[in-house]
């Protein structure tokens, strides 16, 4: 079925053209992922398709009752609001009613012995069965758990922006619609939480179009890739190891056109300087062809990184730790680590979010301070930090200036040197780019020049704190090429697993309680050594403290009264969708033959497949909360 066509879209910024004339359709079932270079109007497509940008022509068109979710690089909320609250302030019927029973039970909670609250509660409880929210209510919980928020009560203002993300995120994937937009909905998201996420997507009904950069997510996510180049939009109907197959064809097939009307070109312009004159309607029509021919050649530049820059001599003396330890507000991040920084070292650093996993880049760049241990530099080390953000650049600068800042010559890494212009250039940065302002740069522009200014201080050890977010993946891949070829160490904090599995030889893996485990291999070796050592060993090496700590924080949490029936109930509830699914298999097989019968069939297995997933979701929620684990 069709939800949305989007036709002959054009939008521009001034002289600046991001997509002309460009068309697509959305059907259900979609799950789309758009690729491109940071500045060709990715963000900006989602925008005008849900509404809060205008295109400069072309229509968006899709049925009247189609419902749109979107989640924005930057979402808005009320800082005054509770999660739940401000998962719920959806148009939505279903949302409307979950607000006023919300607000109900607030009032019923401060006046318990109010009659009128009291019969408030009994009639909103019974219009919540009847239009069946609870459903929805408890599937809200269950991803706010699942994405790390566990404290529902807790105000917007208070929790941190990554956190902030995740709510806005579970806020966009329980609102009913036929079409979810998201906007780079892996940014500052770990590991484990991706992976969940991959999976929610990938069995979500409805259609989905997304940005992201996370290569393992579009493989394992996204069933056609739109990829923005140059203000044109190629379809490719794969994911994105497809994408990079097909790209490849479609690129050599435009080489061949571009050869032949070259070729051509020749021919005709040769007739044409003979002085031939158009004297006759064969010659008129000739030298329109001739015109036509010399206006349709194809840009088949391709727009490459280059950063092959020299860098600072590096001596054996790099980075020593010892018995480092640094704790904030007695949370121990570090507890008694030591390591000696080796010059062909590849490390990763992962962990949950909020673990303090930035917290060792800081302590080596020296803007921490440990609380105890010491940290030893060599003397010829030259570090490159970047960092998550990039507020403390200059934004009313403009680019080449904020380039020129550190000089206005470099040297290559063959010896020869270039202006900060050409290198600008060689970092896709055009000549009108250059002169512009940083602060009309879009964020992931913003993060490639801060990437260059670092990278053109020639550097011999380069931090990476989280430097996959807001870089586009021809950056990225660049970026790894970079890594290939540098002579010193790189550490790096990533939840990108691709990133991590590309560039590095070792992980450190915060493991709570300021424990640091190490391990040789990359990240996919790193969670199968995981999955092959006994969990209670982890829990305790790495958790001793959590574990004293833990009662105060589950007495916050408990099952209500309704809550508590559903948990009574729920396992004999999965019990019955296995034994019907097993049913449904054997009718399978049993009507292999009958087409007609077969389909039903399947289409019943399908959803009660997934109300099946859903039960189990909110066992284990259920289940976490009673016997207070979390």
């Amino acid at each position: 079925m069709n939800i949305m066509m989007i036709e002959n879209l054009t939008k521009s910024y001034g002289e600046k053209t991001l997509f002309k004339d460009i068309s697509f359709s959305i059907n259900d079932g979609d799950k789309i992922g758009i690729i491109g270079i940071n500045g060709v109007g990715k963000s900006t497509l989602l925008k005008i398709i849900y509404g809060i940008d205008i295109a400069d022509s072309g229509s968006v068109n899709m049925p009247s009752k189609t419902r749109i979710e979107f989640l924005s690089q930057d979402p808005n909320f009320d800082p005054k609001a509770t999660v739940l609250e401000q998962i719920f302030k959806g148009d939505s019927p279903i949302m409307k009613l979950i607000q006023r029973y919300e607000l109900a039970l607030e009032k019923l909670e401060n006046n318990p012995e109010n009659k009128e609250f009291q019969e408030k509660i009994l009639s909103l409880n019974n219009e919540m069965t009847a239009q069946d929210a609870w459903e929805t209510e408890n599937r809200a919980k269950t991803i706010l758990t699942k994405l790390g928020i566990k404290h529902f009560d807790s105000k917007m203002n208070t929790l941190s922006g990554g956190q902030q993300k995740r709510v806005a995120l579970a806020a966009a994937l329980i609102a009913p619609c036929e079409l979810l937009i998201l906007d780079e909905p892996t940014n500052h998201m770990d590991n484990n939480t991706i992976d969940w996420i991959e999976e929610y997507l990938t069995s979500r009904k409805g259609a989905i179009l997304m940005i992201t950069h996370d290569r393992y997510f579009l493989d394992r996510v996204v069933n056609k890739t739109l990829e923005l180049e140059k203000g044109n939009l190629y379809t490719y109907p794969g994911n994105y190891s497809y994408f990079i197959e097909k790209r490849l064809e479609r690129r050599e097939i435009a080489n061949s056109i571009e050869k032949k009307r070259k070729n051509l070109y020749k021919k005709e312009l040769e007739w044409i300087r003979s002085g031939c004159q158009a004297r006759t309607t064969k010659s008129k029509s000739r030298i329109q062809r001739f015109e036509i021919i010399k206006n349709s050649k194809v840009d088949l530049t391709q727009e490459v990184l280059d950063i092959s820059l020299g860098q600072s001599r590096l001596g054996k003396k790099i980075v020593s730790i010892k018995n480092l330890s640094k704790s904030f507000d007695n949370k121990k991040i570090i507890d008694n680590f030591s390591y000696t920084v080796l010059k062909n070292d590849r490390i990763g650093i992962i962990g949950d979010n909020g673990i303090g996993k930035s917290t060792l880049l800081n302590i080596i760049k020296g803007v921490l301070n440990p609380d105890s241990g010491s940290i030893d530099i060599g003397s010829t080390v030259k570090i490159g930090y970047f960092s998550q953000k990039t507020t403390h650049m200059d934004e009313s600068l403009r680019a080449i200036d904020y380039i020129k800042e550190h000089s206005e010559i470099f040297e290559m890494s063959d010896g020869s040197k270039i202006s900060a212009s050409q290198i600008m250039e060689q970092f896709l940065f055009t000549p009108d780019m250059q002169w512009t302002y940083i602060n009309r740069l879009s964020g992931g522009e913003k993060r490639r020049l801060y990437l260059l200014k670092i990278l053109v201080a020639a550097p011999n050890v380069l931090l990476l704190d989280e430097p996959t977010n807001d870089l586009d993946i021809d950056s990225l891949k660049v970026l790894e090429s970079y890594i290939d070829n540098f002579e010193g160490p790189v550490i790096s904090v990533s939840h990108d697993r691709y990133f991590l599995n590309r560039t590095c030889s070792r992980i450190f893996s915060y493991e709570g309680s300021g424990k640091i485990l190490e391990h040789t291999g990359n990240y996919t070796d790193f969670r199968n050594f995981k999955k092959s050592i006994i969990p209670d060993v982890l829990v305790k090496n790495n958790n001793k403290e959590n574990t004293s700590k833990k009662p105060k924080k589950q007495a916050q949490l408990k099952l209500t009264y309704k809550e508590n029936l559903e948990f009574q109930s729920i396992e004999s509830e999965i019990e019955s969708l296995e034994a019907l699914l097993d049913k449904l298999e054997n009718d399978m097989n049993n009507n292999s033959r009958d087409f007609v019968k077969l389909n039903e069939l399947l289409k019943e297995k399908e959803l009660v497949e997934e109300k099946l997933l859903d039960k189990m979701e909110r066992f284990e929620y259920l289940n976490d909360i009673y016997y207070k684990r979390i």
